[in-house]
């Protein structure tokens, strides 16, 4: 895992923009604790990336499980960081106004743990059938898997609506997929 620069950089500007266009009074509590959080573990990390994102390797054969914790609120860089954020600002705001803050804040707890579970078993389901031990090593940050579960759990909350992923509408139900295919295409590390 390469090594992030820290600091001020023009994703952190952006998002600190849009977050000052919203208005911290219109952000619900824990929706603006976990972008604090995600700010200040960018700006301050616990540990380098290499030892806190999430491996197969790391969390089950070196039993590190401190990483399920700690992967989930670290990112890249600064434009990871921004892209997660904004779109747990808006998340954020949409379900924990519908949620309210004690069972959002719930919600996000056990997304968090519970991702990395899924990933680290995705992640050792591909070296069994892909007989590819390589797999065990591929190494994850960010908040992205929580992001598509609150993504889910919104198009539960409000069915029906149509969302636009790289201009095309798409039902609000398929959209999630359909944005984790597109991103995987764009960006796929």
């Amino acid at each position: 895992m390469e090594r992030r620069q820290r600091g001020v950089s023009a994703g952190l500007l952006l998002l600190l923009y849009q977050i000052s266009q919203v208005g911290l009074q219109n952000i619900p509590s824990v929706t603006l604790g976990v972008l604090v959080l995600n700010i200040f573990l960018f700006l301050n990390p616990v540990r380098p990336l290499a030892e806190v994102c999430l491996s197969v390797n790391e969390a089950v054969h070196r039993r590190n499980w401190q990483r399920l914790l700690l992967a989930p609120f670290h990112h890249a860089d600064d434009w990871h960081l921004y892209y997660n954020m904004i779109s747990m600002l808006w998340k954020g705001i949409m379900l924990e106004r519908k949620l309210k803050s004690i069972w959002f804040a719930y919600i996000i707890a056990v997304f968090s743990l519970l991702i990395g579970v899924v990933y680290m078993v995705l992640e050792l389901l591909l070296v069994i059938i892909l007989d590819d031990p390589s797999y065990e090593m591929n190494c994850g940050v960010g908040f992205s898997g929580v992001l598509f579960a609150l993504k889910v759990l919104n198009n539960h909350y409000n069915p029906g609506r149509v969302s636009s992923v790289l201009g095309l509408p798409i039902a609000s139900k398929y959209a999630c997929w359909v944005e984790l295919v597109a991103i995987h295409l764009i960006s796929p590390g």
